[in-house]
């Protein structure tokens, strides 16, 4: 998965810097169109606190049901995460491609095996945050969060289907945005967009 965003114009929440694009871009996953490609394209896993890596390893015996062999394999191989070229904490991959956790339906859609298991109630933890809160991207820095939209050209059917139905990237995200930094801190969102729209 990338990791990098365009840094653009950005508004103070919290402790969080917050890209204009958030508010601006629509966004609505198509999974029909686009197969769970942000699973399988790029070049390392998908990006993991220091938390998530003790959860993964914790929780992996309840998750493993859910796997396809090569992912277990890899996993056997790798380990629950690794450190990417950057020297971040990423999931795994199969033979440098698909994330370790990716399993596929019979249509061909990369699903995730972490968020299957949740969903059976096998486990608490519902798979990466930076999964969730695709195509937010959160770079940590000292004092602050900074929340980018990630442009990525697989994701243009979310693009296209945000369009259409006309929902913009944070509140496609309520879920995991809420996940990540409460209830209020999206009320703000909710505020800062409301402003925006009166300029």
């Amino acid at each position: 998965m990338p990791k990098h965003s365009y840094f653009c114009s950005m508004i103070m929440i919290d402790q969080t810097l917050v890209s204009d694009e958030i508010f601006e871009k629509k966004f609505v996953c198509d999974l029909s169109a686009c197969k769970g490609a942000c699973c399988v394209a790029g070049d390392s896993g998908a990006p993991l606190t220091l938390e998530e890596t003790s959860i993964l390893e914790q929780e992996f015996e309840n998750i493993k049901p859910y796997m396809r062999k090569q992912g277990i394999k890899a996993i056997e191989a790798q380990g629950t995460f690794v450190m990417d070229s950057d020297y971040e904490y990423v999931t795994p991959l199969v033979n440098g491609e698909e994330c370790a956790f990716v399993n596929f339906d019979k249509k061909g859609i990369a699903k995730c095996s972490i968020e299957m298991a949740y969903k059976d109630g096998k486990t608490d933890f519902k798979k990466p945050i930076s999964c969730h809160l695709y195509p937010i991207r959160i770079t940590r820095l000292k004092d602050f969060d900074a929340l980018n939209y990630h442009h990525w050209p697989i994701c243009k059917p979310a693009c296209d289907c945000g369009e259409k139905l006309d929902v913009k990237v944070f509140k496609f995200l309520k879920e995991p945005l809420v996940r990540a930094y409460g209830e209020d801190y999206f009320s703000q969102l909710e505020e800062a967009d409301k402003l925006s729209n009166k300029l």
